[in-house]
């Protein structure tokens, strides 16, 4: 199922299932709950983000040739960080260059997001993807001066300025995607492809991202984890290419669909 969050024309937020052709219709239920198809025709007004989540995991060099473009040796564990919930953006809505503490290096990074459907804890790797409700496209937005040098050496203040999150367009649930680490994943920034490449090149799948995130620690039910970015980000070009105000930004993933934003500058 394609699941997808939106406001309809009277302004009420609804959850709908993305049919063939672009139809909409309602769900009845909770997401993570009995959710069941009433078959009615909804008009989608503005598209959210599928869910706001309870908790943001984020992981750090986790695709192998991104981990060879930053000059980094392969990690021993996941490299985890976390985002804050308020940085998630809707679909279509900008992403907001920070200019109170001001940053001209923000980044584009492409993301598969897992979203976790039931409480877990301690789970093996081959019973991980039980837990999973289902699939998103992210974009890890990030100010690198700030991740670098301005969070006494934690990630967390580059990562979770407002807008630093965008998710979706839908959620596309766990059954239609069996194999979450054979996905074609891109970003395209003004048109031209930035990244493109393979979910298959995690150095972590995403069994074992779920299986280390839940040891001894619980797993809520709609806690995100954007599972790392591979190759190709502005960084780590030469010149680096930084996002500003006026760019278009997409990040695609095979049988999820296009999460494209706008990028703006922040009003102080």
């Amino acid at each position: 199922m394609r699941i997808l969050r939106f406001l309809d024309p009277t302004g009420q937020e609804q959850l709908g299932c993305e049919h063939a052709g672009g139809q909409v219709t309602r769900l009845a239920g909770d997401l993570f709950g009995e959710l069941r198809d009433t078959g009615e025709a909804v008009t989608v007004a503005k598209l959210l983000a599928p869910l706001v989540p309870r908790d943001i995991f984020c992981i750090g060099l986790n695709y192998a040739k991104h981990a060879e473009e930053g000059g980094k040796g392969v990690p021993e564990h996941p490299v985890v960080f976390m985002k804050s919930t308020a940085a998630v953006q809707n679909p279509g809505d900008p992403i907001v260059l920070p200019r109170k503490l001001r940053s001209d290096t923000v980044d584009y990074e492409c993301e598969l997001v897992v979203i976790i459907g039931r409480e877990c804890k301690n789970v093996s790797r081959d019973r991980a993807l039980d837990y999973v409700l289902g699939y998103t496209c992210g974009n890890d937005v990030s100010a690198r001066d700030w991740q670098r040098n301005g969070g006494g050496g934690q990630w967390i203040r580059g990562k979770s300025f407002d807008t630093f999150a965008p998710l979706g367009p839908v959620l596309v649930t766990a059954d239609e995607i069996p194999d979450p680490n054979s996905l074609r994943i891109s970003t395209t920034l003004n048109g031209e492809v930035m990244q493109d490449w393979s979910t298959d090149d995690m150095i972590f799948d995403v069994g074992t991202l779920i299986e280390f995130l839940s040891g001894s620690t619980r797993l809520l039910p709609g806690t995100a984890i954007f599972t790392g970015t591979p190759h190709g980000v502005g960084f780590a070009r030469t010149p680096p290419v930084y996002m500003q105000a006026g760019d278009s930004v997409t990040v695609e993933i095979e049988r999820i669909g296009q999460l494209t934003n706008p990028v703006v500058e922040e009003v102080v």
